[in-house]
């Protein structure tokens, strides 16, 4: 059974009010925690990251837990906007790449209390 976040429940971090799905793949990702990260998405999700599409559940955990093993990618929420389904959020990630830290900007779909699409871009 997949979790559904609530759309409209928000929760605070670092003094933004977040979407219940957003901080809970801020955590996940705080926590190297590819299950937890993965049950933020719907079945039919697309992400876009360092040029390559990953599409749907099984895909995106595969790129998330080849990410965390190579990267240990922690994210600090810095800026948050939302406008119906489209929302932004920049945070500095730091980890074991080259360049970090770094500020990124994460562009979500949300739909149903679920992430639909996610781009992350420099």
């Amino acid at each position: 059974m997949v979790e559904q976040f609530q759309l409209y429940n928000l929760i605070k971090i670092n003094n933004m009010n977040l979407p219940a799905v957003v901080a809970a793949l801020v955590q996940a990702q705080n926590n190297l925690d590819a299950s937890a990260y993965v049950d933020c998405f719907d079945e039919t999700a697309l992400v876009h990251d360092e040029g390559e599409n990953h599409k749907g559940k099984a895909e995106i955990r595969g790129w998330i837990k080849q990410a965390n093993a190579k990267y240990q990618t922690r994210m600090e929420p810095l800026h948050f906007t939302q406008t119906g389904d489209a929302a932004i959020l920049e945070a500095k990630i730091s980890g074991t790449f080259e360049g970090s830290p770094a500020v990124l900007k994460y562009h979500l779909e949300i739909s149903g209390g679920l992430i639909q699409s996610l781009k992350v871009t420099g």
